[in-house]
């Protein structure tokens, strides 16, 4: 018997057997082709494609009516990444102009798309890399005449280094996923969050430990797998599954019960969505409406930017799924994106410090104006806010309201409609901005702290990086600090502020953001329900005094007690005594 630990997906404990699949990588031989056979090389790598492409589009016209909202949109993802030229016409360039086996032009020509998506600092955007290997691993398993996954028998907890959503839809007996890669962000993770199957990635070699029928326990809360666990474990385990599906029964039925404290603060709390099919899961979590629109994913896998018609129906797809909430869209947030064409901006010395997100948008202005007017459209479809990420100047704020502006005149001048009043906000991700905060709320509407990014540059600490992710500290004192004083200044100065980032939905940040002041969650529509029983059985009258008292210390032994004693619920009047 043994644990391996890794990233808890979905929540939930599942007990079964182990169905380990074939690893992802495959041995791919480099050898020339005579000339004469460059063109039989090149219709069976053509002809793989096609394939391959039919496969899922098959499996899209398979999917249920009920099948999860992620599943059609990343199984169209994947189609996208086979129509890119810069993948499949550059391989099958390379059979022609440089007489490479098929096998070995489509894999190198992937390896260099998936690094260049590892510059990306935006974790969500170095996942995607991988989905660029899925599918070509589904070409190359084409190649050597294997065909995708259609497993059938008896339920079981499949164990991979890797697995493709086209593969994981597959999988209808699945009771859970253990996989080697990915993160929170990965198209993984994703569709399991949707499938309501639990999940624990990022195990590293859970597929070269775990043999095939091997008894597991695969815990989604905790992101533990226990391999060939003892009958006394497995009826410990069993009793917590049984709790856990209670458990998740009695948090359904707060759904539609008021976000508000013991002592009547009324808390809001939104989610995050990635995709905007994601706007009904968060609608149907209870979600007060949409925190943080990642407007990246519209930019990815693609050599051409999407048009302002493409983004406007996907803004607005998102506003009417939320039937009259607010929508908040966060502006591109990307580094120097490689749909521009330019192979030397996509590489940067430091991409973290570089051109990115606010900066690359107002080096681009016309890109920029066109998701503004996009966004600006999707307005008058319901309430919508405009969010500008990693601001750190006040000439960027000036900027992008200027920039704001003029998409405004422009949508006039077409007889466009539009909401003329639109708020603006920005988000506190550099300690610049923290230190800063009372010029952006002299200049914006709102603010939202996006803690993951606002942890790593505080620590300079890249938590990627598994060379220094140990380091990676949500409840370091400094950056506590900061997020202290960016509420306290928003509260004073009567504008809103949330806090966007993996923090937010942390159970164990609940009530210390609480005793903040802070009065906006936004997180992934899993953490809302869990969060929001937090929110009902707190007192923030009595947090408040302990909350305070804690961020004076410079400690973190003493911060990590504090933090455990908020833990404990306080009955009013208590809040200063231990």
């Amino acid at each position: 018997m043994f644990s391996i630990s890794g990233t808890g997906i979905g929540g939930g404990i599942v007990i079964g057997r182990a169905r380990v699949l074939e690893s992802r990588r495959f041995d791919v031989a480099r050898y020339h082709i005579a000339e004469e056979l460059r063109p039989a090389e090149f219709t069976r790598l053509r002809e793989a494609i096609d394939e391959v492409k039919r496969d899922i589009a098959a499996l899209a016209e398979e999917l249920p009516a009920d099948a999860p909202s992620e599943a059609r949109a990343l199984l169209e993802v994947h189609s996208m990444i086979l129509d890119d030229p810069s993948l499949a016409e550059a391989a099958l360039d390379h059979v022609i102009d440089q007489g490479w086996n098929a096998e070995w032009a489509v894999s190198s020509q992937a390896d260099h798309l998936a690094n260049q998506f590892a510059e990306f600092d935006d974790p969500y955007l170095r996942e995607r890399g991988r989905d660029v290997q899925q599918v070509t691993d589904r070409v190359l398993k084409e190649l050597a005449g294997m065909r995708g996954l259609r497993l059938a028998g008896e339920p079981a907890i499949y164990v991979a280094a890797d697995i493709a959503p086209s593969d994981m839809l597959s999988l209808k007996n699945a009771l859970g996923f253990a996989i080697d890669l990915g993160g929170t962000t990965s198209h993984t993770a994703i569709l399991a969050r949707s499938m309501n199957v639990p999940a624990v990635v990022g195990l590293n070699c859970a597929s070269e430990l775990i043999e095939d029928d091997e008894w597991l326990i695969l815990d989604g809360e905790a992101g533990l797998v226990i391999v060939a666990p003892d009958d006394p474990l497995l009826a410990e385990y069993r009793h917590r599954q049984a709790a856990s599906l209670l458990e998740r029964e009695k948090l359904r039925r707060l759904v539609h019960v008021p976000g508000n404290t013991l002592d009547g603060v009324m808390v809001e709390l939104h989610a995050n969505i990635e995709l905007p099919e994601e706007a009904q899961q968060a609608r149907e979590a209870g979600a007060d409406g949409i925190g943080l629109f990642r407007s990246e994913f519209l930019f990815l896998n693609r050599r051409d930017l999407p048009t302002e018609d493409e983004q406007y129906e996907a803004y607005r797809a998102a506003v009417l799924a939320m039937r009259g909430k607010p929508v908040t869209i966060r502006t591109l947030d990307v580094g120097a994106d490689k749909a521009l064409d330019e192979p030397q901006a996509a590489v940067s010395p430091n991409p973290a410090l570089g051109l990115r997100a606010i900066r690359f948008c107002l080096a681009e202005p016309s890109m920029f104006l066109a998701q503004l007017r996009a966004i600006l459209r999707a307005s008058a479809h319901g309430p919508v806010r405009i969010l500008i990420p990693m601001l750190a100047h006040n000439h960027e704020i000036e900027q992008s309201l200027a920039m704001i502006g003029q998409a405004r005149e422009q949508l006039l001048d077409r007889g466009q409609a539009f909401c003329d009043q639109v708020p603006v906000g920005g988000m506190i991700e550099v300690p610049a901005a923290a230190l800063s905060v009372s010029l952006f709320l002299r200049r914006l509407d709102f603010l939202s702290i996006g803690t993951n990014d606002l942890i790593q540059y505080t620590l300079a600490i890249d938590r990627a990086d598994h060379a220094v992710a140990q380091l990676y500290d949500p409840f370091h004192p400094a950056v506590l600090k900061l997020i202290a004083m960016t509420i306290r200044a928003a509260r004073r100065a009567g504008k809103p502020v949330a806090v966007c980032g993996e923090l937010a939905g942390e159970l164990s940040a609940t009530r210390l953001l609480l005793g903040m002041g802070l009065q906006q969650f936004s997180m992934h529509a899993d953490s809302l329900l869990p969060v929001k029983r937090e929110v009902l059985l707190s007192d923030v009258s009595a947090l408040s005094p302990k909350v305070s008292r804690l961020l004076l210390t410079d400690e973190p032994m003493r911060v990590s007690a504090g933090i455990r004693r908020l833990q404990r619920q306080l009955p009013a009047g208590e809040g200063e005594r231990e």
